[in-house]
């Protein structure tokens, strides 16, 4: 496992990262000029994408409550991202601190905050992997350092699999292959259905700027499932997913173009 003590990569400032783009429209402040300039450019054509990054947010609470509930101990959670509080740890040690979590990601700057993300529980454990998703056998033979894959795990991809192109399926189909019974898929995705000409203009922004885009359509979405039993109420957008008195709030706001699931390995 990667530690915070690890010598980080060089980060490349001068293309966008995902992760930082999202990390200025959550507010946060590890991002750099040329992820702040392809963030306002999104923003502008796209109203709906500050929105979209809490709603996800808290899409990730409620799935990983929810999951964490139905008694699940262990969670891999891929694209983590830049650490925002509360991480996916510490939602599942406060239900149960025995929780194992690890996280992974290929941002350099996201390995520079592997400290945050390694506090939890003493009962539980957390680590940190730095490794690419489209690398399956070398991100899960880490993580399995961890992690038991013979007891059921939580599998995270929360606003990943819209950076991948039709690679996505197969990808997501080996991470569920190595995944006991009982285990869970949590996923959220943009798609074109809800706002399209928007969306278009977004992701055409991302692909100047060298970044893959690939907005889904519910079908598309859904795909990602088969095999899987769906939790209620199903594919829904983000906002609908369990909501909690602050996601119906934030609905007034208006729409956010992104659909979310979580689905039980049976």
């Amino acid at each position: 496992m990667t530690g915070p003590d690890a010598a980080a990569p060089r980060i490349d400032t001068s293309r966008p990262h995902p992760a930082r783009v999202y990390d200025w429209w959550l507010g946060g402040k590890d991002n750099y000029p040329v992820d702040e300039e392809l963030a306002r450019r999104i923003l502008a054509v796209d109203g709906t994408v500050v929105r979209g990054a809490r709603a996800n947010r808290r899409f990730m609470h409620r799935a990983v409550r929810t999951v964490a509930e139905a008694g699940i101990r262990q969670f891999l959670d891929i694209g983590t991202g830049i650490p925002t509080e509360p991480n996916l740890h510490q939602i599942a040690q406060r239900v149960a601190p025995e929780s194992k979590v690890v996280y992974a990601d290929n941002d350099p700057i996201v390995l520079r905050h592997a400290e945050a993300l390694l506090g939890g529980t003493p009962e539980g454990s957390t680590d940190y992997v730095h490794a690419d998703v489209r690398d399956a056998g070398a991100l899960l033979a880490r993580a399995e350092e961890s992690l038991d894959f013979a007891e059921p795990v939580a599998l995270s991809l929360v606003a990943l699999t819209h950076y991948l192109d039709d690679e996505a399926y197969g990808l997501v189909e080996r991470y569920v292959d190595a995944l006991a019974p009982g285990s869970y898929l949590i996923l959220s995705q943009v798609t074109p259905d809800l706002n399209p000409a928007a969306i278009e203009q977004a992701a055409e922004n991302f692909r100047r700027s060298g970044t893959s885009f690939h907005p889904r359509t519910l079908a598309e979405f859904t795909r990602f499932f088969e095999g899987l039993e769906l939790l209620g109420p199903g594919v829904i957008p983000v906002h609908g997913w369990r909501p909690e008195a602050e996601d119906v709030a934030a609905q007034a706001e208006g729409i956010v173009p992104v659909y979310a699931g979580v689905a039980r390995k049976p």
